[in-house]
């Protein structure tokens, strides 16, 4: 079936974008990237040719906005599931649409993502450059985005090795979302909340608990986000029970980070996510120093037979 967009649109089409939005990020939250991903570049594409069609300058924004949530939604999954050259190209269309749009906090978030791919993909002077341009006037970003883009530059620097910096960077970002208040927040942001936020501050944090061989606020972190993270985004309580397991396995108490990591494992099981098969391999790598331990060697051997494709 094929539908011609409309030539004219209001804010009834800006709200349906919207709608269709948050259902996929719902989605995404609750299974990973790839039926959300799949689903939602059929959306986009249709969507995206409601930016030609004749609008009040008012919906027009509002559509650009709208359009452009969409698209860093649907990049996110394809990050998510490993599709690293569709994913580079909805965040640039969602960043374009962004500015075009004059949405000040839609381009900070999607430059927070693109860090945090360029962060992933291992290039770290990219994602440097991109998390500093998130930053730019930041005195029209709410608290929330506020904390959220500091902790995102906060975990680069501690990839950097500059420590001092990113947990003077994370202290900021605390003091931020003190200051949050989730009713001024725009959609893209209902996802960062106190549990996020514990757990994306714990990775900032691990790197120097390595060093220091203390897992520490970074292990503390982590357990009250597997705590607040509620039933609607398993895959982020997924994710920390992963790392707080990889955490206690090379730092910590072997034994419990084989309980915790017996949870993630189970948790990933309904999930379609790249990202997250990859941590449970950091995981299995980490308890190769335990190898005499054989509740150990089990957990190991069970990641391994779910992950034999990663």
């Amino acid at each position: 079936m094929t539908v011609k967009p409309p030539r004219q649109i209001g804010w009834t089409e800006v709200e349906q974008v919207k709608l269709m939005t948050s259902s996929l990020a719902a989605s995404e939250n609750l299974y990973g990237g790839g039926m959300a991903g799949e689903a939602g570049a059929a959306h986009l594409r249709w969507v995206g040719n409601l930016l030609s069609a004749r609008a009040s300058r008012a919906v027009e924004a509002g559509m650009l906005e709208a359009v452009g949530n969409l698209a860093g939604v649907v990049a996110f999954s394809a990050f998510d599931v490993g599709d690293h050259d569709a994913a580079a190209r909805c965040f640039r269309f969602g960043l374009w649409c962004a500015e075009q749009g004059g949405s000040w906090e839609l381009r900070a978030a999607t430059l927070a993502d693109m860090a945090r791919q360029a962060m992933y993909l291992d290039n770290l002077d990219e994602a440097l450059s991109l998390i500093e341009f998130a930053h730019v006037r930041t005195d029209r970003l709410t608290a929330t985005a506020r904390a959220m883009i500091g902790v995102v530059r906060a975990r680069l620097l501690a990839m950097l090795g500059r420590h001092l910096e990113a947990r003077a960077d994370v202290d900021r970002a605390d003091s931020f979302l003190a200051q949050r208040q989730p009713e001024s927040d725009p959609p893209w942001l209902v996802y960062y909340d106190e549990a996020e936020h514990a757990g994306s501050t714990a990775r900032a944090l691990t790197p120097l608990a390595m060093a220091e061989e203390q897992p520490g606020d970074a292990a503390e972190r982590l357990a009250s986000a597997i705590r607040l993270h509620s039933d609607a985004y398993p895959r982020s309580r997924a994710f920390s029970r992963a790392r707080l397991a990889t955490l206690h396995m090379t730092i910590g108490d072997p034994r419990e980070a084989v309980l915790i990591g017996r949870q993630a494992f189970d948790d990933a099981t309904m999930l379609h996510s790249r990202r997250m098969d990859e941590e449970l391999v950091k995981l299995a790598r980490a308890c190769k120093r335990h190898h005499a331990i054989p509740d150990v060697v089990d957990l190991s051997e069970l990641i391994a037979s779910g992950s034999s494709d990663v």
